[in-house]
């Protein structure tokens, strides 16, 4: 994977983000209250989750530009609210320049309870990429689990472009 790969990665998986919360609004009608749900007590709800899914690209971008971490708000409530977290994150993503040199810097993060010093390479490969990819399954999860008809096909929405049905099978396989 290369640096310039990464803006593509984290656009198509955010779009796939915003589709789920699309089928979320449409089946759950007028009932937020999938914005709440949580797999176990001890983990953040549904928003929160959508929230910290940004965060990442979202301070990804922000290295590239030279800029400290900011993280959003996790205090959102409605699905409105999580979109614009998407939306105001692919913005932020698509002005952001691609500087190699950054992976090469070391990146120091105050995280609260631990400090995190590691080379830009190790900050996105290990941090960045796994810690969005950790909340946008924990997002999908929460979907499933509240009993959104959701499959793979959804989560894998960034192929769709590339997939042909085959001997009458339907495009996601069946």
């Amino acid at each position: 994977m290369t640096l310039e790969t990464i803006p593509s990665l984290f656009s198509s998986r955010l779009s796939m983000l915003q589709h789920l919360l699309n089928k979320a609004e449409e089946h759950f009608e007028n009932d937020s209250d999938f914005m709440t749900a949580r797999i176990v007590e001890d983990m953040f709800p549904f928003a929160t989750q959508v929230v910290f899914t940004c965060n990442q690209p979202r301070n990804f971008a922000r290295w590239m530009l030279g800029e400290g971490p900011d993280n959003m708000s996790p205090d959102i409530a409605t699905a409105a609210q999580a979109k614009a977290c998407i939306s105001h994150t692919l913005e932020l993503l698509a002005s952001a320049p691609l500087d190699e040199g950054k992976l090469a810097e070391q990146v120091h993060l105050d995280l609260n309870t631990v400090i995190l010093d590691m080379p830009g390479r190790a900050y996105l490969n290990d941090f960045l990429i796994a810690n969005f990819y950790f909340h946008l399954v924990t997002a999908y999860d929460i979907l499933r689990m509240k009993g959104l008809p959701i499959g793979k096909a959804d989560y894998m929405l960034p192929i769709h472009p590339y997939v042909t049905p085959k001997n009458g099978t339907a495009a996601d396989g069946r």
